[in-house]
C-alpha cells in the first residue's frame, strides 16, 4: 500500500520555512494545511494534553468550520442533487455542470471538495502521528487512545468520500518535516504522489475503523463525537459499497446492539426540537453564528432566492405514487414564488424546496448517520444473502413509522427494489442516493428513465465514465504523478 507523506502547509499561502533562504515555493499535492508554524510539522504544536485536545477539538470544528462548504452544502447537492432527488436549483454553472453530467476537469466544486476533504485528512494526521509521542502525564494512555481512534474515524470518513468521488486518490497518512532546500531531493517524490488504487484507499479505511473501533469513547457530550456507533455505522457502509455483506450484518448488529432506537414520529427528526436523538448515531452540532453557525439551511430553504436541490418531478412522484404523506410532509415544503425567478421543472405557484434542514438561524443541526440508514443497509444485506423474511421485517420497521402498510415484495429481486425505494423516500435529502445508485449497478438505467412534470425524458447522458468526478486539474497541473481519469 502506498503510504504518502503529508506536509505542513498554511492554507492557501506558500510553504514557510525557518530560514528565508531555504525557503521553497512547493505546492505539494492533496495537502493543505490546518494549523502548524514554520518550523516543524503542523503537529509540532501537539505538545501535551491541552494541546492534544485543542488538535482533537480542531478536527471536529473542520465540519463547521474550515470545510464547512462542503459539510454543510456540496456533501447534499452532491448525494442528491446528483441523482433523481434533485435539480441542482440556483444559478451556480459548476453545479449544473455536474447535475447535468458535463462536468469538466475545471470544475470549481471538484476543485473545492478535493481541497476540502484533503484539509481533514491532514488534521487526523497530524493527531494520529503526534498523540501518541506526548509524555504529558496528565494524558492517560486510555485518553490517547481515545483521541487518536477519533482521529481515524475523521480521516476514514474524509477517505471513503474522496474514494467515492474521485476513485483512485493519493493515500496521505503520515506527516514529513518542513521542506527545506536541504532535504527537498530526499522527499521530493513524497510531495508529487500518484493516485493509490481504490483498494488500496479502501483497505486503509477499514484499517482505520477496525482500529478506532474499540478505542474511541463510548459517549460524548453529543452526537458530534465519533463512538462505536459512528465508527461500526460508517463500516457498515463501507462495507455494503464492497459488497461484503457479512461484513455488513456484522457491523449493522454491532450498531444496533448499543441501543439506538427508531424516533416514533419522523418529523421529530427535522424539527429542531428533538436534537442528539436516540436515533442520531453523527450528528453535527451547531449553535449560533459565532461557533461556526450552519449556513447551509439558507441554501437550500427560503424564498429570498432561488435555492440549491430543487426537489425532482420524479421524487416527488415517488412519494405521491407511494401514498408517503409523512415523509413528504417532511422532506418537502412548497411556497408561491410567483415574480422572483423562473424555472423550467416547476409551476412557481407551488415551487419545492428542500425540507430536512429548515432552521436558517445558524442552529440547524445536520444528522448524518442515523439507525433508520442502518437497519436498511441491513435488510439489503439479508436480502443478499438470501433472509428475504429478514429483511422484510426491517423494511417494515420503517415503513410502520411513516405509516405505510406493510411491502409487498415477494422474491429477492422485488426487494431489492423495494429496499432501494425505501431508502430513497426514508433519505432523500441526507446526501445518500446518488452513492446507492452507483453501489449497486442502478444509477445509470435509473437516470436513464428520470422524466420531468409531463413525463418527458429529461434526456440525461450518463455514461460509467462519468460515475466519478475528475480529478481537479489544478492539481494535475502541480503534479505529473496524477493521471486522470477516464472520460476527461
Amino acid at each position: 500500500m502506498k503510504k504518502i507523506s503529508y506536509i505542513a502547509m498554511v492554507l492557501g499561502s506558500s510553504l514557510l520555512l525557518p530560514a528565508c533562504q531555504d525557503q521553497l515555493d512547493l505546492q505539494p499535492i492533496s495537502q493543505t494545511v490546518v494549523g502548524g508554524s514554520g518550523t516543524g510539522t503542523a503537529g509540532s504544536t501537539i505538545t501535551n494534553a491541552a494541546t492534544a485536545e485543542a488538535a482533537l477539538a480542531g478536527s471536529y470544528a473542520i465540519f463547521k468550520n474550515g470545510s464547512a462548504e462542503y459539510y454543510v452544502m456540496d456533501y447534499f447537492i452532491l448525494g442528491d442533487g446528483q441523482s433523481d432527488n434533485s435539480y441542482a436549483g440556483a444559478d451556480n454553472a459548476a453545479w449544473f455542470e455536474v447535475d447535468e453530467y458535463r462536468i469538466l476537469s475545471t470544475n470549481a466544486v471538484a476543485a473545492r471538495d478535493w481541497q476540502y476533504l484533503y484539509n481533514h485528512v491532514a488534521s487526523a494526521n497530524s493527531i494520529i502521528a503526534n498523540v501518541p509521542t506526548v509524555t504529558d502525564a496528565s494524558l492517560s494512555a486510555d485518553r490517547k487512545a481515545q483521541i487518536v481512534g477519533e482521529a481515524k474515524f475523521i480521516r476514514a470518513r474524509a477517505y471513503f468520500d474522496l474514494v467515492r468521488i474521485y476513485g483512485d486518490v493519493p493515500l496521505v497518512v503520515d506527516e514529513l518535516p518542513t521542506i527545506t532546500s536541504e532535504n527537498v531531493d530526499e522527499i521530493y517524490g513524497q510531495l508529487y504522489p500518484a493516485r493509490s488504487t481504490a483498494e488500496e484507499v479502501y483497505a486503509q479505511i477499514i484499517k482505520d475503523l477496525d482500529e478506532a473501533g474499540t478505542a474511541v469513547p463510548k459517549t460524548g457530550p453529543n452526537k458530534m463525537t465519533a463512538t462505536p456507533g459512528a465508527v461500526y455505522t460508517l463500516a457498515t457502509k463501507v462495507y455494503a459499497t464492497r459488497k461484503d455483506w457479512a461484513k455488513v450484518k456484522e457491523h449493522a448488529d454491532k450498531v444496533i446492539a448499543l441501543g439506538y432506537t427508531l424516533m416514533p414520529n419522523f418529523e421529530d427528526l427535522w424539527d429542531g426540537k428533538h436534537e442528539n436523538s436516540a436515533e442520531a448515531i453523527f450528528e453535527l452540532n451547531f449553535e449560533d453564528w459565532a461557533t461556526g453557525g450552519n449556513w447551509g439551511s439558507s441554501m437550500f430553504y427560503g424564498t429570498d432566492w432561488k435555492k440549491f436541490n430543487t426537489p425532482s418531478n420524479d421524487l416527488i412522484k415517488a412519494y405521491d405514487d407511494e401514498k408517503d404523506v409523512v415523509r413528504k410532509a417532511s422532506t418537502i415544503f412548497t411556497a408561491n414564488v410567483t415574480g422572483k425567478w423562473s424555472d423550467k421543472y416547476w409551476a412557481l405557484t407551488k415551487f419545492p424546496f428542500a425540507y430536512k434542514m429548515r432552521n436558517t438561524d445558524a442552529s440547524q443541526n445536520i444528522i448524518m448517520y442515523r439507525l433508520a440508514d442502518v437497519l436498511l443497509l441491513k435488510a439489503e444485506a439479508l436480502n443478499e444473502t438470501g433472509d428475504l423474511a429478514g429483511a422484510r421485517t426491517l423494511v417494515n420497521r420503517i415503513r410502520t413509522r411513516a405509516k405505510l402498510p406493510v411491502t409487498t415484495a415477494g422474491d429477492q429481486a422485488a426487494m431489492r427494489l423495494a429496499i432501494e425505494k425505501e431508502r430513497r423516500l426514508e433519505l432523500a435529502f441526507e446526501g445518500q442516493r446518488w452513492y446507492d445508485l452507483v453501489r449497486t449497478g442502478r444509477v445509470v438505467p435509473v437516470m436513464e428513465a428520470a422524466k420531468d412534470g409531463s413525463g418527458n425524458s429529461l434526456n440525461y447522458k450518463l455514461t460509467d465514465t462519468r460515475l466519478l468526478w475528475p480529478v481537479p486539474q489544478g492539481e494535475i497541473d502541480k503534479n505529473t504523478n496524477l493521471k486522470q481519469n477516464n472520460g476527461y
